[in-house]
């Protein structure tokens, strides 16, 4: 079942950032998409939950160092 979720990681704001976390998340098994805001930090991610977790995904971005809240 696809679900869709918003996650704000406080390094995503500037390009090459942005192309790390997407490339990062866009590797995972079950995420469709990433949508960022540059503004806030703010990620949109559409993923299919039987494949992945919305906990496994804050985890995959934690283990990488990167500053998550939902």
């Amino acid at each position: 079942m696809m679900e869709n979720a918003t996650i704000f990681v406080k390094e995503a704001t500037s390009g090459s950032d942005i192309q790390n976390v997407e490339s990062l998340l866009l590797q995972s098994d079950g995420i469709i998409r990433a949508m960022f805001d540059t503004n806030d930090g703010e990620i949109k991610v559409e993923f299919e939950n039987e494949k992945i977790s919305l906990q496994q995904i804050i985890v995959k971005l934690e283990e990488h160092g990167l500053d998550v809240t939902i």
